[in-house]
């Protein structure tokens, strides 16, 4: 059951569907963010994809699934295809610049619901292709 969930997570966010990843996680979820501080909870989470959707178009290819055999715990490997839309604080002015990168995403669920994601990335090769 858990592939299923991460499944449908995948494709939500591949289709920019925020709702649709929203209704995947639990209310208390945390969300660990590479290289940032974790968000708690359903309505962090969708500030952050409401973030996400407007300064980032990203597309999630290759993904590779993995799953304990109690269904508890997920993990993916993927490389995103992005295009960068709007400066995000801190960061390299956007442009539209397209960028390519390995990611991993790790998962707790429990009761049919994700309760943890964390997502890890290189933000420094993401810098240096977006510099470019």
């Amino acid at each position: 059951m858990s592939k299923e969930i991460i499944t449908r997570y995948f494709a939500a966010f591949n289709a920019g569907d925020a709702e649709g990843m929203l209704a995947l996680v639990s209310e208390d979820v945390q969300h660990f963010v590479n290289q940032g501080d974790v968000r708690q909870g359903r309505a962090a989470f969708a500030e952050f994809c409401a973030h996400m959707g407007v300064s980032y178009r990203e597309e999630l290819r290759d993904i590779v699934l993995f799953a304990n055999e109690d269904g508890t715990r997920a993990a993916a490997e993927f490389t995103v295809h992005g295009e960068y839309l709007q400066t995000d604080p801190g960061l390299p002015e956007a442009k539209g610049q397209r960028y390519v990168l390995p990611a991993g995403s790790f998962f707790t669920l429990s009761d049919g619901q994700i309760t943890r994601i964390t997502t890890y990335y290189n933000l420094q090769d993401w810098i240096k292709q977006v510099s470019a």
